[in-house]
Order: C-alpha cells, then structure tokens, then sequence
C-alpha cells in the first residue's frame, strides 16, 4: 500500500472517530496536502539531504564518475526553477545540489544594496535565503504533484481506470524537489562563538553542509581579489569544531563541513601562530612567514617582531597595516598543510580557490594532500571569474608547445580574440572546457563541482537582451520572440505563471474548504487557459 493510500486510511478513521463534527473532512484531501508537503521544519529538510550528500560521497569514493554538480542561486524562484528544469531535462535530481553564495548574497540581498564579499552583509540573510530556498522548493513539490493529483481525479471521474492507476504511480514515484544546499559561511562573521550561533540558524534554516573558510573575518576578501589575510591554523579549527557542535545540538550528527582554503592567494597574516615546540602546527605555519636573519640581537628595533625559524633568529616582514607577509611562492604548500590539518581535525569535505581552473594544478596538490588523507575531496568553485576562453585555449597552447607542435598562427596572449574561435586551438579548448568537470573529478579529486554566482550573470543577460530589443525596434516582438514562444516550445512551465505561483492549489484548497461555494480563479475568463 502506498504511503497516500495509507494516510487516507488514517485520516478517514481519525475523522470518524470525531463524529459529525469532522464530517466535512474529506480524507483523500487531507491525505493530498499531506503527500505535498513531506517537509515541515529546516531540521528534516537537513537530516534528509544531509543523508542525501554522505551517500554521494560514498558513492563518488567509489566511483569518481559519480561527481555532483550545483549552481549558485540567489533567490528561492531560480533555486526552484532550476531543479524543475533539471528534473524535465534529465528525469531526476540525483547528485544535484544548490549552492548559496555569499558573494551573491552580498551583492543582492543585502539591505545596505550591493556590497563587495566582504562579509559586510547583514549575517541573518544567509539563513534567510536557505529558508526562501527550501520555501521554493517545497512549492515545486507541491506544485507537480498538484497536477497528478488533479489527473487522478479527472480519471475517476471519467471512469478510466488505467488513467487512475498511472497518475497513482506517479504520486507513489515522485522524487522531491528538495536537495542540499551547500551554504557559504564566509569566515565566520566574528569569532567561533558567532560563527556556531550563525551555524545554528542556518541549520535550523535546512543546510546540512556549511562551508567555511580560513581568512580573518573582518578583513574577509573574495577569493579572486587580492589582500585576503589568513589565521593560524587553531584559530580555524576552532571554527571547524563550532560548526560541528552546531551540527550535533541541532540533531544533525552526519552534518557536512567543507574547509575551505584561500592560502594560494592569500599573501598575509595578521597574527603569528602559538606554538609551543618545534615543528609542532604552530611553527610550520610561522616558517612560511617571510623574514630576514640576525646575527646579533642588538639588530633587533623597537618595533620589530622576531621569532626562531628552523633554529635561526628572524626579524619577520611586518607592513605599515601591521600584517605579515608569507613568502613567496609558499601558497600550495600552504594549501596542502591546510588541508591535511582542516580533514585530521573534523572537515568532511576541501575547497581549494585557485587562481585559474587548471586539473594537472589541483591534482597535484589533492596528490600531495592524499598521501596522508586517502579519501579527500574537493567541493571546486568553477568561477565565473575565470575567463574559462582564455585560459583554456592557452592551455592548450601550452601543451602543443611542449609537444614541438607548429604555432606560429596563433598569438598566446591574444588567444581571446574572435579569430581563434573555430580555429583547431579553438576547438580543442573548448572540448577541453567541456570535460573539465569529468577529468577534474577523475584526475584531482573533486567531488563536487559548483558555479557560484551563473544566475548573477544569466539575469543581467536576458535582462540585457529583453531591454535591447523592447526598448528598441522589437517592441513587443522581443519579449513574444525572445521570452514567450521559447517558453511554450520548450515546455517552460513559467508561462503559466499563475499555476507557478500557486493559483491552482489554491483553487484546490478553496474547494477542499468551501466546497461547492469556492469562488475560485481558474475558471473559463483566466488567461491562463491559452496556453493549453
């Protein structure tokens, strides 16, 4: 017996277990709103997706093929729009995840307006978005099975039985909507007690994986900008380990935490690490600062900072700012040490922002990382502040040079140019482009592929587009020929709106609650009825 079945069953004798006060309860109804809404709280949406992720993962260790992939959303309508499109293209939500941007959050949700990611953003939107996320989503359940619903119903009333019994299947069969959402924590918005409070409300608000990352919170910097400042390693795991409390005292005990390094861009520190015997964390971190040796301690100035490296006394390079600098050319390094510590000390999963999207790059380093942690796995930012033209084609002409290959047609630091479009570099680069994500899971270990802010970029766009045209010498046709008839040939379900935004649920709840009585906006004047 399906789960439907078995609630209408239920409902109907807790109705006739109240008497004639319950009468106007129908259970095949109440059993319907109960079937389109599986989710009550942000807790279950996080247990079950939670699952959802430590099973891909498992199932990734096994197989690297078995990648996952998400797009950044900014607002619950693309989070949902997105996932009912992935489920019509590819029959289902397997392995596909959203992320939540605090780039994108800066940039769009915040009530100072559009602000840098630089943590200033209220905190409290982050938690907000995933709720509006999961909001979203839920109504996707709720609106599809609205229509099979709507289709078993018909059916009974035609006497089609055949008709019946397949929209049955596909209400026992329906996959949800609701997958995980990696959440972008920044650094913590403070120290490790605002980043658990934090943790908390977007726990509470349905992450199962929050992703965190190693600059100083209030000097926080996107990733791809330069001036990001990193803490020593305990500062960090601090942080790890109040994500992780946040995760247990919600009940949320296979919680996700992706650790996240900037140390391959990051140049400074603000703080020199504690430590309390050679080689120990502490003092590895301080070996990459840069510095200059003393001979004699009467070198030493007022102001100067200098500690022991590898038995030598050093006067470290402090800037005007009072920060540190790291040494050159010590980030993957760096990078590797942060990686082995974040996973020895209670990190699931690795974020490692590079500078350009580069497999034989990452892999090296994910090489280096798994030789003392065999199962890691990245979750890789493929940034749409790379120029993925760009640094694709010179890729390839880098590898065509080292094989002695003629390339005398083409200019390296011009490869942008339209001319090398359908040129063979060109190709190539693209076809390259393409299997990124397949041989960067197979070759470097990630687990988890993810653009961060593509619904930033797509919205300006068809916005763009749209405006050039209506406003121009299109007029209407640029919405008809660009927007609507694309809609209906493709079978986007936004082009009745009204259905999208809940018109015929509510119709159905009217009816459930006013029976014969509902006034209801779905009848023959509803425009809606045009697009069939």
């Amino acid at each position: 017996m399906s789960q439907y079945s078995k609630d209408v069953e239920a409902i109907a004798a807790l109705r006739d277990a109240q008497g004639s006060a319950w009468s106007a309860i129908n259970p095949e109804h109440a059993a319907r709103m109960r079937a389109q809404n599986r989710f009550h709280t942000g807790l279950d949406i996080a247990k079950y997706t939670a699952k959802i992720m430590r099973e891909d993962m498992a199932a990734y260790d096994k197989d690297s093929s078995k990648y996952t992939q998400s797009l950044g959303c900014w607002h619950g309508f693309i989070g949902q729009q997105k996932a009912i499109s992935i489920k019509k293209h590819f029959g289902s939500l397997k392995r596909n995840y959203l992320y939540l941007s605090g780039w994108m959050v800066a940039a769009l949700r915040s009530e100072f307006g559009p602000l840098p990611d630089q943590s200033m953003h209220e905190k409290t939107t982050v938690p907000m978005l995933i709720e509006e996320l999961y909001t979203f989503l839920k109504q996707a359940d709720a609106w599809e099975l609205n229509h099979y619903f709507r289709e078993m119903e018909e059916a009974k009333q035609a006497g089609d039985d055949a008709a019946v019994k397949k929209a049955q299947e596909k209400i026992d069969n329906f996959e949800t909507h609701v997958i995980p959402i990696i959440a972008d924590i920044d650094a913590g918005f403070g120290n490790e007690e605002a980043t658990y409070l934090l943790a908390k409300k977007m726990i509470e608000a349905g992450a199962c994986a929050i992703q965190i990352e190693n600059q100083v919170s209030d000097v926080k910097q996107c990733g791809h900008q330069d001036g990001k400042v990193t803490v020593p390693h305990s500062q960090f795991l601090a942080k790890i380990n109040a994500v992780r409390y946040a995760f247990l005292e919600m009940g949320v005990e296979d919680g996700i935490i992706v650790a996240r390094t900037d140390s391959l861009g990051a140049g400074l520190t603000q703080q020199i690490a504690v430590s309390n015997e050679p080689g120990d964390l502490g003092d590895q971190y301080n070996s990459y600062i840069d510095g200059e040796e003393i001979k004699d301690p009467s070198e030493i100035n007022a102001s100067d900072v200098v500690i022991k490296q590898d038995g030598k006394l050093v006067r470290l390079k402090r800037l005007a700012s009072g920060l540190f600098e790291f040494k050159k050319g010590t980030g993957e390094d760096r990078v590797v040490l942060d990686c082995i510590t974040s996973l020895k000390n209670g990190a699931d999963l690795l974020w490692i922002e590079t500078e350009k999207p580069h497999v034989k790059q990452i892999g090296g380093m994910v090489d280096r990382i798994r030789k003392e942690v065999p199962d890691a796995k990245l979750v890789y930012n493929n940034s749409p502040s790379f120029n993925w033209t760009l640094n694709f084609r010179q890729q390839v002409y880098d590898a065509w040079a080292e094989e002695g290959k003629d390339l005398s047609a083409y200019d390296r630091d011009n490869l942008m140019d339209v001319q090398y479009d359908d040129t063979e570099l060109g190709k190539v680069a693209d076809e390259w482009t393409r299997d990124f994500q397949k041989e960067g899971s197979a070759k470097a270990g990630i687990f988890h592929h993810l653009i961060t802010l593509p619904t930033y970029h797509t919205a300006a766009l068809s916005t763009d587009q749209l405006a050039k045209g209506y406003f121009g010498d299109l007029g209407m046709l640029a919405y008809v020929e660009g927007v609507q008839r694309k809609e209906i040939r493709e079978g986007i379900a936004t082009v009745k709106h009204q259905d999208m935004a809940g018109s015929n649920i509510g119709d159905d709840h009217k009816e459930f609650f006013s029976r014969e009585s509902a006034l209801k906006a779905g009848g023959k004047d509803n425009t809606m009825n045009q697009f069939g």
